[in-house]
């Protein structure tokens, strides 16, 4: 019987690399698998030659081999035979697929403990300079009793005798085996006769912990803060998660961020507009700052202090200051300055505002010209 092509069976060149040939796999078993493809003979066939081509061409010796020699490389027993790709059958799914269901198959050693994620609300003032923050937290840590086994101190706990101490049970059903947890110890791969009364034999306990955290200048809102091994305690002596803080800025009255550059609006009045002038700002180093308004500044007007903004994170840069000029106009006048600036707006012309004039004009000669089509 002439056996189809190795490659041509996945679809895959010569050339194609490991991470190409288990997409093109992957892709491949689930079109034809058996559930997806109930009482389909021709399904079932494709399905098997598959999981042969990917078990030979998926470990380098044997995929060297078969280049070279073809399917003449496993007649006779040649690298145990590619007849018995039926009995690893569990290990390519757990390859491929153990990540989507819950776990790979033989994964050794107790569980990681969970990461943990805390918020943490800070001053702008706060992350311009930066801060050593402390922190308190709720979570699992080691049961001291038991130093984390679970058993009670002077027991120690036994491997499984359902599994063996592989925490998983391997079921035969048709042509490839299919692993499950355990049902007896959960996955641990050990049981326990004795537990710790402490913990229940979970080997954790919920403590409380204070923590220090270094919160750098210049850190941005929605930043994450790892803190390695901080996080939950493993089970049964598994190693620890991190934990996450994520910063967030409270809103500041005066400053605006925007990535490492600040802004604020500052009042000014009418006469100061008019004339110029000078005024003052703090920053958030504690330091104050002069701005020179030239005359006939208009609102909205914006003047750059450079290297007045935030510090960049894990940099030696700085960003910027943006200082808003808004003309407030007067309020509450006196009967006397009511006189004085009708006698001004009496005095002034096209010069005096060349803005406004200029834009009634315009307004003017548009609609003229409109009705007059």
């Amino acid at each position: 019987m002439i056996r189809r092509d190795y490659y041509e069976i996945l679809g895959v060149s010569k050339s194609c690399s490991d991470a190409e040939m288990k997409a093109a796999f992957r892709k491949l078993a689930m079109q034809y698998h058996p559930d997806r493809n109930p009482g389909n003979a021709e399904a079932e066939h494709q399905f098997k030659e598959l999981n042969e081509a990917y078990q030979i061409l998926s470990d380098a010796e044997k995929r060297a081999a078969y280049d070279r020699y073809g399917h003449a490389a496993f007649e006779q027993g040649g690298f145990g035979g590619a007849d018995g790709f039926a009995a690893s059958m569990a290990d390519i799914f757990d390859d491929l697929f153990g990540d989507v269901i819950g776990g790979r198959r033989g994964r050794k050693g107790p569980a990681r403990g969970s990461d943990l994620r805390y918020a943490m609300e800070i001053s702008l003032e706060e992350a311009f300079h930066g801060k050593t923050a402390s922190i308190s937290l709720s979570a699992l840590a080691v049961c001291e009793a038991c130093s984390g086994t679970g058993a009670k101190p002077g027991a120690k706990p036994r491997h499984c005798p359902t599994c063996g101490g592989h925490g998983r049970v391997r079921a035969q059903q048709g042509f490839f085996a299919i692993e499950r947890t355990c049902p007896q110890c959960h996955g641990g791969g050990e049981v326990i006769d004795d537990p710790c009364q402490s913990c229940g034999g979970s080997g954790r306990v919920t403590r409380q912990r204070n923590l220090s955290v270094n919160i750098p200048p210049g850190v941005e809102d929605g930043t994450r803060i790892r803190l390695s091994g901080e996080g939950e305690a493993g089970a049964k002596g598994g190693p620890p998660g991190d934990l996450y803080i994520f910063v967030s800025t409270k809103p500041h009255p005066f400053f605006q961020r925007e990535g490492a550059d600040l802004f604020c609006r500052v009042p000014i009045s009418m006469v100061q507009a008019a004339l110029g002038g000078e005024v003052r700002v703090h920053t958030l180093s504690g330091a104050e700052a002069k701005v020179q308004i030239p005359e006939g500044t208009q609102s909205g007007k914006q003047f750059k202090l450079k290297s007045k903004g935030m510090p960049v994170l894990r940099s030696r840069e700085t960003g910027d200051l943006y200082i808003e000029v808004r003309v407030e106009t007067p309020q509450n006048l006196t009967k006397r300055q009511r006189e004085l600036l009708n006698e001004f707006e009496n005095l002034s012309s096209t010069k005096t505002h060349p803005e406004s004039a200029g834009f009634f004009a315009k307004m003017k000669d548009f609609f003229e010209n409109l009705s007059g089509q």
